[in-house]
C-alpha cells in the first residue's frame, strides 16, 4: 500500500484495478456473439472496439487534467456540457446499471440451476434459481460496503482460479478448424457488447487520484490495463469457439445461453465443465455484487438519500425487483440486456459524452490539460461518426 501521499500509486497495481473491472460476466457472452462471425472475422472486431474504448478512457484522462482535486464522470460533464450532458450521462448511467444487472439476473437462473444439478442432482426451475440468487446476494449488498468488498476478495480469487483452470485444460481439447468458420454477415453483432465490456472509464477519475494527478502514468496503466483485459478476452473466445461447433454458438445465441452452457452441452461432464461452472458462477456474482452496490449508491446520490438501514432497505428494492421481474418475464433477455447496456448507455456515457467534451474544451472554451491525446479534429470526428453507427445499429436491432 502505498503510505506516502505524496507518492504516485504502483503501476501495475492501477493496471490490475482496470483489468479487474471489466473481467466479469460480460465475459460470458463474448464468444457466443464472437462465434456467430466466426473467431478471425470477430477478432477485428475486438480489436476495434479495444482501440475506441481506449480512446476515449484517455480522452478522459485528459479532461480530468482541467479539474483541480478529484471528480466523478457525472461532475466533468457537468462542468463540460452544462445541465444537458449531466441529464444525459444520469440517465446513461441509470440505464446501463439496470441494463446490465437484468442481464446478470437473467443468466443467474441457468448457471445456478446447472450448478446445482450438476454437483447435487438437484432440479430448480431457472425462475427460481433466479429469485433465490437475488435474494441471497441482495442481502449482501443490503449489509454494505464492506460485507460486499470482503466477499468479492474471495469471490475474485475463484474467479481467476476457475478462469486459469478452464484455459488450461480447454487448449488441448480444442478443434482448430472449427476457428475457421467464417460468416462476416453477423461481424456488428458483437460490437455492443464487447464495447460495455472494456467500460473501465467510471474508475479514472479514482486512477487520477491514486496517481497523485501524473496523467502520464494512468495513461499508462489504462494502456496496460486495457491490454490485459484484450488478451483475457482473445484466449477465452479462442478456447470455447475451438471446443463449441457452430452449429453450438447458434443455439446458445437462439435461447439466450451463455459460453460456459455451451461448453457443457459439447463436453458433457469433464473438469472443464466444472471449472466453466465456477467461472460463471463467479463472474456473475462479482458482477452483479458490483453493480448493485454502484447503483444502490447512485440512486441515493442522485435523490439525496442518507444510507441509513431503512432506507437502504428501499434502494435494495428499486435497484433489484426492477430487473428480477425484468428477467423473470423475459428469461432469454440476456443478450439483448447486454446489447443496450452497451450499444446505447456504454456507447452514450464512455463514447459520446468524452469525444463532445474534449471536442468543446479544446476547441471552444480553449482548456489545455498537461495530457494531450494526439489525432485531433479528425480522430475525435471518426470516433464519434463510429459511436453514432453503434447507437443506431443498435437500436435498428431492437426496434
Amino acid at each position: 500500500m502505498n503510505m506516502n501521499p505524496l507518492i504516485p500509486g504502483s503501476l501495475i497495481g492501477g493496471m490490475l484495478l482496470v483489468a479487474g473491472s471489466c473481467i466479469g460476466a460480460g465475459m460470458l457472452a463474448l464468444p457466443i456473439l464472437t462465434g456467430l462471425a466466426g473467431f478471425f472475422p470477430s477478432l477485428s472486431m475486438l480489436l476495434i472496439a479495444w482501440a475506441f474504448m481506449t480512446f476515449t478512457a484517455l480522452l478522459l484522462v485528459e479532461t480530468s487534467g482541467w479539474f483541480y482535486g478529484q471528480v466523478n464522470l457525472l461532475s466533468m460533464v457537468r462542468e463540460s456540457l452544462g445541465l444537458p450532458g449531466r441529464i444525459a450521462a444520469w440517465l446513461s448511467y441509470l440505464f446501463l446499471f439496470y441494463s446490465l444487472l437484468v442481464a446478470y439476473v437473467a443468466a443467474s437462473g441457468s448457471i445456478f440451476s446447472s450448478i446445482l444439478e450438476s454437483l447435487f442432482a438437484i432440479h430448480l426451475p431457472g425462475w427460481a434459481a433466479s429469485v433465490f440468487f437475488t435474494g441471497i446476494f441482495g442481502w449482501i449488498i443490503y449489509l454494505g460496503t464492506r460485507p460486499v468488498d470482503l466477499v468479492n476478495r474471495v469471490l475474485m480469487g475463484g474467479l481467476i482460479l476457475a478462469y486459469l483452470g478452464m484455459i488450461g485444460l480447454g487448449i488441448i481439447r480444442m478443434e482448430p478448424t472449427l476457428l475457421l468458420e467464417w460468416f462476416p454477415s453477423h461481424l456488428l453483432v458483437s460490437l455492443p457488447i464487447l464495447v460495455v465490456s472494456f467500460g473501465f472509464h467510471n474508475l479514472i477519475p479514482s486512477l487520477t487520484a491514486y496517481m497523485k494527478g501524473d496523467l502520464a502514468r494512468v495513461r499508462l496503466t489504462i494502456l496496460g490495463g486495457s491490454s490485459i483485459i484484450l488478451v483475457v478476452y482473445i484466449l477465452w473466445s479462442l478456447m470455447v469457439l475451438g471446443i463449441v461447433p457452430y452449429e453450438g454458438i447458434l443455439s446458445s445465441y437462439n435461447e439466450g445461453e451463455e459460453a460456459t452452457v455451451a461448453l457443457s452441452a459439447v463436453l458433457g461432464s469433464s473438469s472443464i465443465t466444472y471449472f466453466a461452472h465456477g467461472f460463471a458462477f463467479f463472474a456473475i456474482v462479482t458482477s452483479f455484487l458490483a453493480q448493485g452496490l454502484t447503483l444502490v449508491h447512485f440512486l441515493a446520490d442522485g435523490f439525496k438519500i442518507s444510507l441509513s438501514l431503512k432506507n437502504t432497505r428501499w434502494l435494495i428494492l428499486a435497484a433489484l425487483l426492477p430487473p428480477l421481474v425484468l428477467a423473470l418475464t423475459y428469461p432469454h433477455i440476456f443478450f439483448k440486456a447486454l446489447g443496450f447496456a452497451g450499444g446505447v448507455c456504454a456507447m452514450l456515457l464512455f463514447g459520446v459524452l468524452p469525444i463532445l467534451m474534449s471536442w468543446i474544451g479544446r476547441y471552444q472554451k480553449k482548456i489545455t490539460s498537461n495530457y494531450h491525446v494526439a489525432g485531433g479534429k479528425l480522430s475525435l470526428g471518426v470516433a464519434f461518426v463510429f459511436a453514432l453507427l453503434v447507437i443506431i445499429c443498435e437500436f435498428s436491432r431492437i426496434f
